[in-house]
C-alpha cells in the first residue's frame, strides 16, 4: 500500500508541475511559449483556463492527501525501519588515566643552560 501511494504521489507531483506551468499567466509562462496567448482568441479566456484550473486543484488536493498519509505512515511507531535488525551500540568504557609523575623541587636541575654569548 505504501509503495502504491508513493508512486501515485510522484505522478501527481509531476502532473501538478505540468498543470501549473501550462496555466496562462500575465507574464511569460510556459503556456504562452507554446502559442498559449494566441489560443485565447480562438477558445476564449475561460474555456481551457477553467479545465487547467480544475486539474490543478484536483492535483493539489491529491498531493496534500498523499503527503499527509505518507507522513502519518512513516511517523507511526512500529513502522518498518532500516535500523530494525541492527544491534544497539554499547558505550565505550572510560579511558584509564595513568598517574602523571611530577618532579619535586629537589629533583629539578639547579643549573640552567645559558645561551651562547654573541661575538
Amino acid at each position: 500500500m505504501l509503495t502504491l501511494v508513493t508512486i501515485v504521489h510522484i505522478f501527481v507531483c509531476i502532473f501538478l508541475v505540468i498543470t501549473i506551468l501550462f496555466q496562462f499567466g500575465k507574464g511569460a509562462s510556459l503556456g504562452s511559449s507554446f502559442g498559449g496567448s494566441g489560443g485565447q482568441a480562438l477558445h476564449g479566456t475561460s474555456g481551457p483556463m477553467s479545465l487547467l484550473s480544475k486539474a490543478t486543484i484536483v492535483c493539489a488536493v491529491i498531493f496534500m492527501l498523499t503527503s499527509l498519509y505518507l507522513t502519518y505512515v512513516v511517523s507511526t511507531p512500529g513502522s518498518s525501519s532500516v535500523m530494525r535488525g541492527v544491534e544497539s551500540v554499547q558505550e565505550a568504557p572510560a579511558p584509564i588515566v595513568a598517574p602523571v609523575e611530577t618532579q619535586t623541587p629537589e629533583q629539578v636541575p639547579t643549573t640552567v643552560p645559558t645561551t651562547p654569548e654573541a661575538k
